[in-house]
C-alpha cells in the first residue's frame, strides 16, 4: 500500500514522486462509451476503493479531457481521510470557471498545470477563484509531464494518483513514469468507445510493458488488477 510518507524515487539526477495510475474499464478495455459516458463503469465497492486510494496519496491528477467530460470533485467522500491536492493537466487552460475543482471549498488545494503559451487572462481568472496555475515549458499540444513531476517533488508532494484520462495514461506508460498500476475491470462489454490506453509504439509482444509483481482481487463484481512495474 502506498502512503503519504512514500519516499521519492530518483530517476537520473531528478527525484520523482511515487506515481500510481488507476482507471476503471469494461471487460473490453473501454473507460467510456463513444459518447463519453463513464458513470458508472465500476461498482460501489470499487468506487470506495478509489476514494481510499485518494486518501493515501498526496495528490490526485487528471487531464483536461477527464475534467471536461466528468467534472470530477477529486475529493475523498466515500471513506474517511484527508483530501489530496488536486492537479489538472490543462495545456490551453480550457477548464471552465464553474468546474467543481474551482468552485468548492478545496479550491486553494487545486493546481492547474499549463504551458507558457496559455492565456494570461484565463490564468488570472482561475487564480482569482483560489486555484494556482503552474506554467511549464511545452507546446500547445501538451506539456512536459517529467518537469511537472519534478515541480511537484519540490513542493513536497511525494505520491501522486493519476486517474486519467487516456492521453495522460498513455504518456506515462510510454515514458515508463509510473510505479504502480491499478486497473478495475467491470464485467461489462461496451464495444466502440474510449480506450484506456492509446498507441505505445509497441510492435512486438516482447517489447510489451511487464510487471515485477501482480495481485488480483475481487471487489463486489469487479476485478482489481494491482501491479508494480519493473
Amino acid at each position: 500500500m502506498t502512503t503519504r510518507d512514500e519516499t521519492n524515487r530518483t530517476i537520473g539526477a531528478s527525484k520523482f514522486p511515487f506515481i500510481t495510475v488507476k482507471w476503471a474499464q469494461s471487460l473490453d478495455g473501454r473507460i467510456a462509451t463513444s459518447d463519453g459516458d463513464s458513470r458508472w463503469i465500476s461498482g460501489e465497492e470499487a468506487r470506495r476503493f478509489a476514494h481510499q486510494l485518494r486518501s493515501e496519496h498526496d495528490a490526485v491528477m487528471v487531464g483536461i479531457g477527464t475534467a471536461l467530460a466528468d467534472d470530477p470533485e477529486l475529493t475523498v467522500r466515500l471513506v474517511s481521510g484527508r483530501n489530496p491536492v488536486r492537479i489538472i493537466v490543462d495545456s490551453k487552460l480550457r477548464i471552465p470557471t464553474n468546474a467543481r475543482v474551482l468552485t468548492d471549498c478545496a479550491t486553494s488545494r487545486t493546481l492547474i498545470a499549463t504551458t507558457e503559451s496559455a492565456s494570461s487572462e484565463r490564468a488570472r481568472e482561475i487564480e482569482k477563484l483560489g486555484a494556482e496555475v503552474i506554467r511549464l515549458t511545452g507546446a500547445d499540444s501538451g506539456l512536459d509531464l517529467t518537469t511537472l513531476f519534478e515541480k511537484l517533488t519540490e513542493r513536497g508532494i511525494n505520491s501522486v494518483l493519476v486517474e486519467g484520462g487516456n492521453r495522460v495514461i498513455t504518456s506515462l506508460l510510454a515514458l515508463r513514469r509510473l510505479d504502480r498500476l491499478i486497473v478495475i475491470i467491470a464485467p461489462k462489454i461496451i464495444g466502440t468507445g474510449v480506450e484506456a490506453v492509446g498507441d505505445l509504439d509497441i510492435s512486438r509482444v516482447a517489447d510489451a510493458i511487464t510487471f515485477a509483481s501482480v495481485e488480483v482481487t475481487r471487489l463486489g463484481r469487479d476485478v482489481v488488477f494491482d501491479a508494480r512495474l519493473k
